[in-house]
């Protein structure tokens, strides 16, 4: 009896230490570091490299299977041989800072057949973006003499009374002396100043713009453009636009004045025509009333391409006052699902603006 508990007790005993060694036979994957900071780099230097140096501290061969980033931005390279015990490796990781200036932040995780199989990495830094040379700043051609930054000016919102001044940059590429000039000939709210009106080769000239929407006597989205001479010679190909949305400023009308303001209000803004022929038009007629306590001015009603609209048939509306706004949608050429809209301005300061639509869908022949 003794003997077999011996006997027993030494075949648990040499089963543990199987276990033992087993579980010590293992490739343990250690990193010097897990996080590298690059500092700050130029987007102009190129791809930024680091390698992560690990060993592998275990008893058996260290496979890495793969590597995966978080960013394509990001490249690793890393030993595709087994590592032995107590030999080291790297991982080499690449960050392509082109087209991304700011900070970043990105991981690489490494999965291999160490006792831990996820490892995660990560890089950091900050990239000091691209200087352009004056190539590249102006790169719009106008009589392939001058060369532009844009040739739009864009005012955003323009205020009656207020004066509006921006300005356009140009380079002269050429080899000779080029005279500039600008024609807006017919808009007596543009003013446009050309400095130098004589420029010398590489030299960068301004175009300085003013704009008095006052002048403009209109409401909403505008837009206008204007064209330059060079050596006397009209421009006609690449003329130079300015938008803007003209609206009256409210900002500083107080709660009384609010109150007593005037009110828009619609049956409905939306349409839905549901199915037409192609050829057969759509008509309908917007109810606009004024629900506020003084006038209510009907200052522009523009439709989008495609619908047209009658003019009501008064634009001033007292108090309790309403009128129609018939709009016609001609669906010749038309197919498929349709959206078209209608603008309308007045001078309600709570809704200045309001978008009508008329939509549905158009079968075609």
């Amino acid at each position: 009896m003794m003997k077999r508990i011996l006997i027993s007790g030494f075949a648990c005993a040499m089963l543990l230490i199987g276990i033992v060694d087993a579980q010590s036979q293992v490739a343990r994957i250690y990193f010097k570091d897990s996080n590298h900071d690059y500092g700050v780099i130029k987007e102009d230097d190129g791809v930024a490299y680091y390698e992560f140096q690990f060993s592998n501290t275990g008893s058996t061969p260290l496979i890495i299977q793969r590597v995966e980033t978080s960013c394509g931005c990001t490249t690793p390279d890393w030993p595709k041989e087994p590592i032995a015990p107590g030999k080291n490796g790297r991982i080499k990781v690449g960050y392509n800072p082109s087209g991304r200036p700011g900070a970043f932040s990105k991981t690489i995780t490494v999965y291999s057949n160490a006792e831990t199989p996820t490892v995660i990495l990560q890089i950091k830094g900050e990239v000091i973006p691209h200087v352009k040379t004056p190539d590249e700043i102006f790169n719009i051609s106008i009589g392939g003499k001058l060369y532009f930054e844009k040739t739009h000016i864009p005012f955003s919102r323009l205020f009656p009374g207020k004066i509006y001044t921006d300005t356009l940059k140009f380079m002269n590429k050429s080899s000779e002396v080029v005279k500039v000039a600008a024609n807006a000939g017919g808009l007596n709210f543009l003013t446009v100043r050309v400095e130098p009106q004589s420029i010398k080769p590489k030299q960068v000239g301004n175009i300085i713009v003013t704009y008095d929407p006052q002048k403009r006597n209109d409401w909403g989205f505008v837009m206008d453009r204007f064209m330059l001479s060079i050596n006397d010679s009209l421009i006609t190909n690449t003329p130079i636009s300015v938008t803007g949305s003209i609206e009256e400023d409210y900002s500083a009308l107080s709660a009384s004045e609010l109150e007593k303001a005037p009110r828009v209000e619609f049956n409905t803004t939306s349409y839905d025509f549901g199915q037409k022929a192609e050829g057969e038009p759509v008509e309908y007629s917007f109810t606009i009333k004024n629900t506020g306590k003084s006038d209510l001015q009907i200052r522009k009603v523009k439709a989008s391409c495609g619908c047209t609209t009658v003019q009501p048939s008064k634009n001033i509306l007292k108090p309790g006052e309403s009128t129609e706004i018939k709009a016609l949608f001609r669906t010749n050429g038309y197919s498929g699902r349709q959206s078209k809209s209608i603008t309308v301005i007045t001078n309600d300061p709570k809704s200045s603006t309001t978008v009508l639509r008329l939509s549905g869908n158009v079968v075609k022949k």
